[in-house]
C-alpha cells in the first residue's frame, strides 16, 4: 500500500493511493473546514472499517440489511500531540429481522476481531461501540 500527499495551499493538501483514489484534506478551524482533517479520516476509517464487516455478517446470517449509519465521536487529550483518548461508534442499522443479541455481538467481532484501523490504534485509547436497531 501506498499514498502519496501533495500540498494544494496553505492548510490544503491532497492524498492519492496506489489505485489514484484521491481524497482532499483540509487544516482549517471547524468553522472554515472544506474537507476532512487527519483525524476526522481516521474517525471515518475506523467506522467505514468495522462497517464492511458488519454488513457482511448481518448478510451471512441471511438477515434482512436495508442500511446502515455510524455516528463516531472522539474524544482528545488538551496537550500536544492531542490524540484521541477516547472514541466512541453508534451504529444505526435499519434491519426488520436482526435481533439487538445478533447486531452486538456482529459490531463487537466487527470492531474488536476483524477491523485493521480499530487495531492499528493506540490500546490506550478507549474504544467503544453500541447499536440502535430501526425495525
Amino acid at each position: 500500500m501506498t499514498s502519496t500527499l501533495i500540498y494544494k495551499a496553505d492548510n490544503e493538501f491532497e492524498a492519492t493511493n496506489q489505485a489514484g483514489n484521491a481524497v482532499a484534506i483540509d487544516m482549517y478551524p471547524q468553522a472554515d473546514k472544506k474537507d476532512q482533517s487527519p483525524m476526522d479520516l481516521l474517525l471515518s476509517a475506523v467506522a467505514a472499517c468495522a462497517a464492511v464487516d458488519i454488513v457482511s455478517m448481518i448478510k451471512k446470517k441471511r438477515r434482512t440489511f436495508v442500511d446502515l449509519k455510524a455516528e463516531t465521536t472522539g474524544e482528545r487529550a488538551e496537550s500536544h500531540p492531542k490524540k484521541f483518548t477516547k472514541i466512541h461508534i453508534k451504529y444505526i442499522i435499519t434491519s426488520p429481522d436482526l435481533t439487538d443479541k445478533e447486531a452486538e455481538k456482529v459490531i463487537d467481532l466487527a470492531v474488536n476481531n476483524y477491523c485493521s484501523v480499530a487495531s492499528s490504534l493506540d490500546p490506550d485509547i478507549e474504544l467503544t461501540h453500541s447499536v440502535e436497531i430501526i425495525r
